[in-house]
């Protein structure tokens, strides 16, 4: 990996915050346009949330599959708050990035005749899950993005490198300061810094993943919508030390591993969209007192799902002879800093892809591995809205403007506590009462998602209140958009 660079200013066409398979995917998409790129990465490439990604890559690549399918699928999981044309742009271009990412040098799982091997995950219809190394697709693909990204010659990367605020001149957004003292200034600013579920106690993420660059978007004046939208994974380890919120992927389900409670019963269809599947074990936990229920696996080729298996004996799990105790644990941010179709932010300038942004295209229920598309179709969109507009001149901030942004606080780590009272009042069922003490935490990141939480009066997908147990038909394709400090309002997204 390169060294750290020294310098503490810098200049590129395009800044990219964040080294997961959004930002790097940008990074190369502009370093092959002879783009400059500054890449700010808060750990050692390779090491960031992607890289843990059991999911893969959902696209309409057989025989059986359409665009129209994909369509339908994902507008089914996201309960009437799916944005219909990101969802169009999503099922249109994934595949060609499926392509881009082979020609990248991606080596995806393939039969014995060399065509793709489909999986099958919740919410989806037919086949169409590309995924590489069985359930180690983000492993493969950050491992080799990451190479590409490191030894381009016009990707400056800057690792262990935090983005402390971000700067903005003249209401357009020219770069970022660094917890350092770097700066980078950028005719754009491309946030991919990941999601928000580590904020709460029980998580399928790694600590970092607490909501940094929407702080940072939100601090520097752009929208931030559904915050309230937070989907928990069903089948996250519980109770084994060293293993506690390890996911064990959706695609072991779609190959036949079914989910029993204490008494062996089995009580949902395995393969309904993930909200109906927490929900339907959080139910019969709260009925049992138990704290797990059973994932039967013992059907499947471990051969299929090697780190999975691995990981899983480690812990001293055999999945070939024993039920694996799971529950549902926080997993995806849905969403994240308000973006259009070219995940442009509403501060000119500022763009935001990935988990950290928020188009629409999840609706209220992410459909399975729709993200690790949406990360690279958004990606590519957003480096080429950058570099066909008019060039921007790009310095370093002002002696006084460093001052200013110097000032800013740094977005903050959530205590023990915070991820405590998140799990409690903002987790897979809410009420007014909790989301009104939420208000009260010292995160302020917390509080966001309590206001939002507490404005969508209605259950649909994976936002659920007891006092509000149906979904409200006029709140249909409705968005709660934050804007300002203390600005909250409904938006319909074409």
């Amino acid at each position: 990996m390169p060294a750290l660079t020294t310098a503490s200013s810098h200049e590129a066409d395009v800044a990219v915050v964040g080294a997961g398979a959004a930002g790097l995917y940008a990074a190369l998409c502009a370093a092959r346009e002879d783009a400059t790129v500054v890449l700010v990465s808060a750990t050692p490439l390779a090491r960031t949330a992607s890289y843990w990604a059991q999911g893969g890559l959902a696209a309409a690549l057989a025989a059986d599959d359409s665009f129209a399918l994909h369509l339908r699928d994902t507008e089914l999981a996201g309960r009437e708050l799916v944005r219909r044309s990101a969802a169009e742009i999503l099922v249109r271009e994934a595949p060609d990035c499926v392509h881009d990412l082979q020609a990248l040098g991606v080596r995806f799982d393939a039969d014995r005749f060399g065509r793709l091997a489909l999986g099958l995950e919740g919410g989806h219809s037919v086949r169409r899950i590309v995924h590489a190394g069985g359930s180690a697709t983000g492993r493969r693909v950050v491992r080799q993005l990451s190479a590409l990204a490191a030894e381009n010659p016009r990707i400056t990367v800057l690792e262990e490198a935090r983005a402390r605020a971000l700067w903005r001149s003249e209401d357009r957004c020219r770069g970022l300061l660094c917890e350092d003292g770097r700066t980078v200034a950028a005719g754009g600013v491309v946030l991919s810094t990941g999601g928000a579920a580590a904020l709460w106690e029980r998580t399928t993420n790694p600590p970092g993943s607490q909501g940094v660059g929407l702080l940072l978007a939100h601090a520097a004046g752009a929208a931030l919508a559904d915050l309230e939208l937070l989907q928990f994974h069903p089948t996250a380890v519980i109770g084994v030390p060293g293993r506690e919120g390890y996911l064990v992927t959706e695609a072991i389900r779609g190959e036949g591993a079914t989910l029993h409670d204490a008494s062996g019963e089995r009580f949902v269809d395995e393969l309904l969209p993930r909200d109906e599947v927490s929900r339907a074990i959080h139910i019969r936990l709260q009925e049992s007192g138990e704290r797990s229920v059973g994932l039967d696996m013992r059907s499947i080729d471990p051969a299929h799902f090697p780190n999975v298996v691995s990981s899983l004996r480690d812990a001293g799990l055999d999945p070939t002879r024993e039920l694996i105790p799971v529950a549902p644990a926080a997993h995806y941010t849905m969403g994240g800093v308000a973006t259009d179709l070219n995940a442009r932010s509403t501060v000119h300038g500022l763009y935001a892809i990935g988990e950290s942004s928020c188009t629409g295209l999840h609706g209220a229920n992410r459909l399975a591995s729709n993200s690790l598309s949406e990360c690279f179709v958004f990606a590519r969109r957003a480096v080429a809205d950058i570099l066909s507009g008019p060039s921007t001149e790009s310095s370093a901030p002002g002696v006084e403007e460093l001052e200013a942004l110097r000032r800013l606080p740094a977005p903050p780590v959530a205590e023990a506590s915070t991820r405590a009272a998140l799990w409690r009042d903002a987790g897979i069922v809410r009420s007014r009462e909790g989301l009104e003490r939420l208000l009260e935490d010292a995160h302020p990141l917390a509080r966001l998602i309590a206001r939002s939480a507490l404005a969508r009066e209605e259950s649909r997908g994976a936002h659920s209140r007891i006092d509000y147990p149906e979904r409200d038909p006029a709140l249909d394709h409705r968005h709660v958009v934050l804007a300002g400090p203390e600005g909250i309002g409904w938006e319909t997204w074409d």
